[in-house]
Parts: C-alpha cells; structure tokens; sequence
C-alpha cells in the first residue's frame, strides 16, 4: 500500500498545483493574466477588469454606470472630434430633431424671466387643441411651481416632452386673467421640420432655407419646390448657412434632384468600410433649373456634402464663406438601456475626389479644432477672401476647368465676407445682446390685441412701420441694457435695425413667414444672390 502511494503521489500533487492554479486565475484575475497564463492580448478584456476591480474593491463607494460612461467618454475623445457618447437621458434631445418628430405637448417657448413663455402653439397640436395661445406663462407643471426658479430650456423641454398618450398638467398665467388657468394636455406626436422657409423672393427666383437633413428632409424639399415651380420659379436659392447636417442619404438624395443621371454625388471609404458610391438617378426634377447655394463657416457635414456634389459637377454657384470643415461619417449603435454611440466609420469624397475634413490631432485635444471660427476670425479669413489658407497639395479641377481645394471645407466660388468696420461697432453690441430681439419680443407680448388687427403676414407688413417714437423707445431700451448711446453708429444702423425691430416682431406673430422675408431684405449674401440669379453670367 505504502508503494503504490509513493507511486501516485508525483501524480497527486501536480493534480493539486493544477488546481491552485485555476482558484488563483478565478478569484484574481488580473494576477492570473498577467503572470499564469500566456493571453491573447487582442482578445482580452481589461477594460471590463478595470471596472470590475474598481466596483468591488475601491475605498469608497463607485456607480459602475458612471465610471462606465466616463471611460467611454475617454476612448471616444481620443479617437477624433466627432465620434460620441450620447446617455439614455439625453437621446431624445440628440435623435428627435434627425428623425423629423418628437412626442410632446406642441409649443414654442422661451425662457423669460425664469419662466415658461408660449411664442406659440404648434397648428393642429395638443396644446392649442386646449386652448393655449402665445404670450401664455407656464408657472406650474403637475402643481409644481417651476416660474421664478431658474429653470432652463432643457429643463422645460424634460418636463414638457413625454410618450404619446400620457398627461401633463399646467397651471397658466394669462395676461388680463386674474387667476391661474389650469389646462389637462394630452402629449402627441409633433412634426419637425428641416425647412424653414419657402417663397419667392422675387418673380421668378425662388427662396428655400434648409436648417437640417433629417428623415423628412427629401420629402419636405420635394414638397415646397413643386409649391414655387408652380409659382413661376425659373431659378432657385438654396440657402444651407448654419445648417450642421445630418443623414447622409437625405443629402445624397437632394442632390439627386439637381444631377443628371449617372453623375457621382459623393463616395465615402473608411478602414472597415470598402469603397461606397452614390450617384445620381433619372428622378432628378430640378436638373436644368439654375442654382445659387448659400453657406458660412457653420455649414457642414451633409450641407458640405450636397455643396460639394453640386460645386464639384460644375451645377450652380456656391456663394458666402468657407464652411465648416467635417468630412466624417458616423454610424449610430443603439444599446439596450437607451443610451447610444456614434462612431466614425468613414471619411466622405466629394465627386472630384476631396476630402473636406479639417485636420486635428487627438494627441493634442480637440480644443483648436472647436475653436476654429475664433481662429477665422483672429486670422480675418471671415473679412478676406485672401486669408483662407489653401494647400496646392490638395488642389483639385472639376470637369468644366474650375480649381477646387480640400483638406478644409468648401470654398465658395464667390465669396462674400462678414460685413465689419468701425461703423458697426455700435449695432454689433446691440446684436451681440439679443436686444432687438429681446425688445421685439416685449413689444409684441404688451400690445397682442393692437397687433391682432393684422390679417395675416402681408397685411402686417404692409400697414405696420416702427414710428419713431418706437424706434426711441427701442433706444432708450438699450440704453436701460448697457449700451452707450452713439450718435455716428446710430445714424449708420437705424435701417437695418428698424428692420430687425419689425422682423421680430412678425416672427412673434407669424413665425418663420413673417421674419425671413424682412430679414432677407437687408442680408448682403441674400442680395447677391438675387444678383446672380438675375445676371447668371
């Protein structure tokens, strides 16, 4: 018996190593990784280690959520600027205005004074279903008072916004009631819109403004330029400035309608993503009508996109400043508690073969990058056409011989800059403190009834001037905010800001409808635009 146990026993104790072995890798982890066990590095986890180790042996107590979310956070903001984490609690805030809706009571608002103020209620929406009218206060939701309380625009629109089918209960302030009016507001589905605007500026020159491309963006655009083709449009401006994108295929799809069948809109290319192309199709119902297309240093992305399919295949003129600069496509991964990533997949060509995305480097942060329109302005790209920097390396010819550049957003063919000088230094500070349209706003929620006289928009502007004594008001308002009265820059902008007077005040009434076709009467790129539609040559 003795001798058979000597035998074994080599065998028992390599069973009991063995198994020591496999307890330590079990009960630590980063141990056995690293020191018992050859890994495959590529395929483990250590994130999921680090976090794990962190939750259940850090000093004091941690939220794995959070420590989970920093740590995307920080991966993302290492690979390039527009790669992103978006939390469960904030993806309605960044998916609604792509997808064209969003469920909620149907209200535009602003905040005044720390309170809740009704600009207007959405046409066929919930809220005017019960009754709300603009100028309206929201002072209590759910019996809760939230006026005078420092609540935000995110804030309002946390509280506001809900499923279809649930209730909200407000309590309203109404100028002329003595007692709160409590309304019951059934939440609903509520369009947005990617247009702002579509009319005819003049005789055969028609005038859309695009903010987004979104999921109803192509439908949307179809709609309105059937609406001004029927109104006589011979010529279209397109007006993409401040718009930062969206879809990528409502882009591709706009661009459809100006190009021939057969023509390259864009292609896109990434490392994981072989070479994808998009060209245009025989549904195009715009392809012989002439274009003028519209940005600034704030268009981008698929604004980017369709200006440079149209630039790049000779179709329509590109006027105003370089814009933004963003040649990156992100695709969006849902997960299941409701929060989302957009990921970088690919950079985006236009038809010549450019890249537009701007350089950066994430060794160094993206701090520069997001300060780009500062740079711009510091370097007086925004004033002089001969400041933007153009690299010949990246120098491309479209087919009709005209010399486009990439590697940093669209240069326009004609360029327009930011009207500046010591004359506007005066309006420039009124502006830049939202006076007039603070004032405007004011003025239009203390005289409603007077100005209800008005039928609609053309008969408003056609019997409404701001009188002097308004204009002096407006003045001494300023005045009251900060603003040094200044005789010379006062003299120089009294046009332009009794304009801006009147086209905030239609907007108070009348919307988009009534504020573009004022405000678009003293916008220089506007007017050169009208130029070149007139005078194509």
């Amino acid at each position: 018996m003795k001798q058979k146990l000597v035998i074994y026993l080599p065998l028992l104790l390599a069973v009991v190593l063995i198994a020591g072995i496999f307890l330590g890798y079990k009960l630590s982890p980063m141990v056995a990784y690293s020191n018992l066990v050859k890994v495959n590095f590529d395929k483990y986890n250590k994130l999921n280690d680090v976090i794990s180790y962190i939750e259940n042996e850090y000093v004091d107590s941690v939220s794995k959520k959070d420590i989970t979310e920093e740590g995307i956070d920080g991966i993302l903001n290492h690979l390039d600027p527009h790669s992103q984490y978006i939390p469960a609690e904030n993806f309605h805030d960044y998916n609604d205005p792509l997808v064209g809706k969003f469920e909620g009571i149907g209200i535009q608002f602003r905040i005044e004074k720390d309170t809740i103020v009704v600009i207007q209620a959405i046409p066929g929406g919930p809220s005017e279903k019960v009754g709300l009218v603009a100028g309206d206060r929201i002072v209590t939701v759910r019996d809760s008072l939230i006026a005078g309380n420092g609540i935000d625009n995110n804030g309002a629109m946390r509280l506001l916004k809900g499923p279809r089918g649930t209730t909200v209960d407000v309590g309203i302030f109404r100028r002329g009631v003595d007692n709160l009016l409590d309304f019951e507001i059934t939440r609903d589905i509520i369009p947005t819109y990617s247009i702002d605007i579509a009319f005819m500026a003049k005789p055969g020159i028609g005038y859309i403004r695009l903010t987004r491309f979104s999921a109803t963006t192509y439908d949307e655009f179809k709609e309105a330029s059937e609406k001004l083709l029927k109104q006589g449009m011979q010529s279209l401006i397109l007006d993409l400035r401040d718009n930062s994108g969206g879809y990528l295929q409502a882009a591709e799809n706009l661009a459809d309608e100006f190009l021939e069948d057969g023509k390259l809109i864009v292609f896109t290319e990434g490392f994981h993503q072989p070479r994808e192309s998009t060209y245009a199709t025989k549904k195009g119902s715009l392809e012989k009508l002439p274009v003028v297309v519209m940005i600034n240093e704030n268009s981008a992305s698929a604004s980017e996109i369709l200006a440079g399919a149209l630039q790049d295949n000779d179709r329509g003129t590109i006027i105003g400043r370089r814009s933004f600069g963003k040649g990156l496509v992100q695709r969006q991964l849902d997960f299941p508690d409701g929060s989302a990533i957009r990921l970088t997949i690919a950079r985006y060509y236009t038809p010549t073969g450019r890249c537009i995305q701007r350089p950066y480097d994430p060794k160094e942060g993206f701090d520069d990058y997001y300060a780009e329109s500062y740079h711009r302005y510091v370097n007086g790209e925004l004033t002089d056409k001969d400041s933007i920097p153009l690299n010949d390396s990246l120098k491309y010819v479209t087919p009709g011989g005209k010399v486009v550049y990439g590697g940093g957003g669209i240069m326009p063919d004609v360029f327009i800059p930011v009207e500046s000088g010591e004359e506007f230094v005066y309006f420039n500070k009124i502006t830049r403190k939202a006076l007039i349209f603070r004032y405007a706003f004011e003025y239009t929620d203390a005289h409603r009834k007077e100005l209800s006289v008005y039928k609609n928009f053309d008969d408003f502007d056609k019997h409404f001037q701001v009188s002097p004594v308004l204009f002096n008001e407006f003045i001494d308002y300023t005045e009251k905010n900060g603003i040094e009265r200044n005789k010379e820059g006062l003299d120089f902008a009294r046009n332009d800001m009794m304009v801006l007077l009147k086209a905030y005040i239609a907007r108070n009434l009348y919307d988009n409808e009534g504020f573009y076709p004022l405000y678009l009467s003293i916008d220089n790129v506007y007017q050169k635009a009208i130029e070149l539609c007139e005078n194509p040559t």
